[in-house]
């Protein structure tokens, strides 16, 4: 613990590759088509207390992540994939209290570029404020 009593060690807990198809983009085609959207998630929290207990409930329950993740970036489209990573942070922070940070990085492999490439992607990281 530090000085203000808090932890200073942070476990993980990570979703990688959600695939949600979505109606995200700037262009016409992109909202009217849709396309497929990969989105990776790295919880930030204090797992101790769920290990020691073998517990659920005092973790956060990754398979509710999951469909709630996939439930936000299927409806409500936006312009940007920036958008929607810091839509997706901001809401698991305020659904988990016991979140202490996120990461939440948005995948868009179909992006409209007109030269080969593997992927494009945007990653946020938002992190509760301090009590």
């Amino acid at each position: 613990m530090d000085a203000s009593g808090d932890h200073t060690d942070t476990d993980e807990l990570t979703l990688t590759g959600l695939r949600v198809f979505g109606h995200h983009g700037v262009l016409s085609h992109e909202r009217r088509e849709g396309q497929e959207f990969f989105i990776d998630v790295t919880m930030r929290l204090d797992v101790r207390e769920a290990a020691g207990a073998d517990d659920v409930d005092k973790t956060v329950h990754y398979g509710d992540v999951a469909e709630h993740v996939v439930a936000l970036v299927a409806h409500d489209p936006v312009d940007l994939i920036e958008t929607v990573a810091a839509r997706i942070a901001r809401d698991l922070l305020a659904r988990y209290p016991r979140l202490r940070s996120v990461t939440v990085t948005v995948h868009k492999p179909n992006a409209p570029i007109r030269v080969p490439f593997a992927d494009v992607s945007v990653r946020v990281t938002r992190t509760r404020p301090t009590r």
